[in-house]
């Protein structure tokens, strides 16, 4: 029997670090019928896929449940279950509080029994008191490890709840009491620090629409977004945000892109122009018919890629994630030596409380998910934290031509006038033979005719010629556009083949048979390139290579503009064979490209950036960074990004590495005591905060 496989994403509230995450996944996993489980830090969801006749939405929150976290409920009975939620929420946050109360009044107990202030109170205040106040304050964080301990699991809280214990042991209660306080400001501390990283995301996922207003036989409804079908027309009002990808069927207004693009200049959308979800109407009204809607919008798709990026793990995450699986064995490696040599159960507990494995887990994440959300609302699409770290570390980049370092599509640079006509009423004359042909040079000189403002003339007859050009009747005379031979120009003129030497393709214009000028035709550079390139040289980069399938000429007067190398006459197959060559030397090669074809090599690539994604599926699924918009700044720009993120990266590892091995030292020879190591242990989550959120500021 053939088994129908569904993925589900299911929301999941508590993850606060990486080995949440991996609490969650792992039980997930565990069920029948799972086959594969991503659980996603910063968007607090696992995507699950499983076969649906052996595994329910129950069986999930119950495994997520066990595991010391919850699923909220989305489904049908939402309503009936949302008193129950609410009671849970409630007594959760009033222990909370009563823990963090009582934990505050012993804090300063003890702060003041230092100073000699407090020193009878204490001495009254039974020890079966001191316990109670243990217990009442350190309930949530002695649930989750005995949770993990029944699914024998250890966690960062396993070891500092045996510190506790030791504690205890030794009748300091208050020291064990401070320093459960401590576990919960902790705990509070690395959620602050994740929600703060989450913020970018989350900002990000709050400008996604959730209603439309819909014509809808012949009245406006104001519906969910999902109730919305494709074909539809939306009606769009001034100011309000544009809730479909679709195009424009009626109206004109400015519309604000900023939230796709990054590009703060409003565009003119008119009958016929497309829109996009998630971007603003800033002046006029639209009616809008649907194309994509909801999770298929453009805008849907960036919100996809960016909350899936942590599914791409930078190597240097990996790293991080073996290091925190053996990091609590050898601290409690590290306890035991201590206790033998020693025979200090307050030394042995210090140890025990200060290790902090979560900040090894946060050290990474973090900062990408930090740089990812960040990057997004400036036009550019991370797939995840490997192509962040590859590019950092990128040193080759190879270009593609058409569509990436040109518009795509030809201009008239330049109009050679011969035998005494002026080059408008030349311009003139060849855009009316050339104004019913579909071939894409008669769009560059219609378009240079448009800009000049000159008067089209009316043909009064048309044929064109395929591969040689068009002849057209205009004001009686015959006129002909085309090739050198179909005009009659056996030897190109000194004037017209200057511009051949660089690569321009030359459209001949005759009149009555006489040759009386040229247009010289040319897919134009970017007008941004020449400063990106060199941006990139300015970061380091030497080996800068274009690759077209152009031929030499073409692709040699291009190269000598921006001063790079390059390969001329390629097909696809050579460009993925050039990126495979760098591989082989041992480079990692960046390609950047349309997203079209060159799909095969930007897969191939460390890292393939695709130009001019906005709406494009091709290009987002291909690359493995996509540009929202034909920009050549955001190059240079997503390559300081990476290399920031990585140094911030860096910067987070090597500071708790220090950190952990200071205080473990300290707490091993008696000069940091339990109490001071639990107020420690907490400060590295303060320190990767501060340090990658510098990524969040531009």
């Amino acid at each position: 029997m053939t088994v129908t496989l569904r993925t589900v994403e299911i929301p999941v509230e508590g993850m606060d670090c990486q080995e949440c995450t991996l609490h969650v996944q792992r039980a997930i996993s565990g069920l029948p019928g799972v086959r594969k489980c991503t659980v996603f830090l910063g968007a607090e969801k696992a995507e699950v896929q499983l076969d649906p006749t052996l595994t329910t939405l129950a069986d999930i929150r119950e495994a997520v449940a066990g595991a010391g976290y919850r699923v909220p409920d989305t489904t049908g009975t939402a309503a009936a279950a949302a008193p129950v939620a609410t009671a849970t929420d409630f007594s959760q946050r009033v222990i909370r509080v009563l823990g963090l109360v009582v934990g505050a009044v012993l804090f300063i107990v003890v702060i003041g029994e230092g100073l000699g202030l407090f020193e009878a109170l204490t001495d009254a205040i039974p020890f079966w008191a001191g316990l109670l106040f243990v217990l009442i304050g350190g309930y949530p964080v002695f649930l989750n490890v005995i949770q993990a301990a029944l699914r024998r699991q250890v966690i960062a809280h396993t070891l500092m709840s045996i510190g506790v214990i030791a504690a205890l042991i030794v009748g300091q209660w208050v020291t064990a009491a401070v320093v459960v306080f401590l576990m919960r400001v902790g705990d509070f501390v690395e959620h602050f620090t994740t929600e703060r990283a989450r913020r970018a995301v989350k900002n990000l996922t709050a400008l996604a629409p959730q209603t439309a207003r819909v014509l809808r036989d012949g009245a406006e409804l104001d519906l969910p977004i999902d109730q919305v079908r494709v074909g539809e027309t939306v009606i769009v009002r001034p100011g309000e945000r544009i809730p479909v990808d679709g195009t424009v069927i009626e109206g004109h207004a400015a519309i604000d892109q900023a939230t796709i693009t990054g590009e703060a200049i409003p565009v003119e959308a008119v009958s016929g122009s497309t829109v996009y979800a998630a971007t603003v109407a800033t002046g006029g009204y639209l009616h809008v018919q649907a194309t994509h809607i909801g999770r298929d919008t453009t805008f849907g798709r960036v919100i996809a890629l960016v909350e899936g990026a942590e599914a791409h793990r930078a190597d240097v995450q990996r790293i991080a994630d073996v290091f925190s699986a053996y990091y609590l064995p050898f601290v409690a490696g590290v306890a035991a030596l201590t206790f033998l040599v020693t025979r200090n159960p307050l030394n042995t507990a210090a140890v025990l409380v200060v290790a902090c494995s979560c900040s090894f887990a946060l050290a990474t994440p973090i900062a990408m998910l930090a740089s990812i959300g960040a990057a997004a609302k400036r036009g550019l699409l991370i797939k995840g934290g490997k192509y962040l770290e590859s590019l950092a570390r990128a040193d080759v980049i190879l270009l593609d031509k058409t569509g990436t370092l040109t518009a795509g599509r030809p201009q008239i640079t330049d109009v050679v006038a011969l035998n005494g006509l002026d080059r408008a009423e030349i311009l003139r004359l060849a855009a009316g033979a050339e104004r019913y042909s579909e071939h894409p040079l008669a769009g560059a000189v219609l378009g240079a005719a448009q800009a000049e403002k000159i008067a089209l003339p009316t043909p009064t007859a048309f044929d064109a010629t395929p591969g040689l050009g068009v002849q057209a009747e205009i004001d009686g005379r015959t006129v002909r556009v085309g090739s050198a031979g179909w005009v009659g120009v056996a030897t190109p003129p000194e004037s017209a083949a200057s511009h051949l030497a660089t690569g321009k393709t030359l459209l001949y214009v005759g009149v009555d048979g006489e040759v009386v000028g040229a247009l010289a035709a040319a897919d134009t550079l970017r007008p941004e390139v020449p400063a990106a390139i060199d941006a990139l040289r300015k970061l380091g980069f030497r080996h800068i290579e274009l690759l077209t399938g152009d031929n030499a000429r073409s692709a040699k007067a291009l190269a000598d503009q921006i001063g790079v190398s390059f390969r001329a006459d390629l097909l696809p197959e050579d460009k993925i064979r050039i990126v495979k060559e760098h591989q082989a030397a041992g480079r990692r090669v960046v390609m950047i490209g349309d997203g079209v074809n060159d799909a095969p090599a930007l897969a191939q690539a460390d890292v393939g950036i695709a130009m001019g994604a906005l709406g494009s599926g091709i290009a987002i699924e291909a690359a493995h960074i996509a540009l929202m918009r034909d920009d050549w700044r955001l190059v240079p720009e997503a390559f300081a990004i990476a290399r920031r993120t990585l140094n911030v990266v860096k910067g987070n590892i090597g500071f708790t590495l220090v950190y952990n091995a200071v205080g473990l030292s300290l707490a091993a020879i008696g000069v940091l005591p339990p109490v001071l190591a639990a107020a420690a242990q907490s400060l590295p989550d303060l320190g990767i905060l501060g340090n990658s959120a510098r990524l969040l500021r531009r």
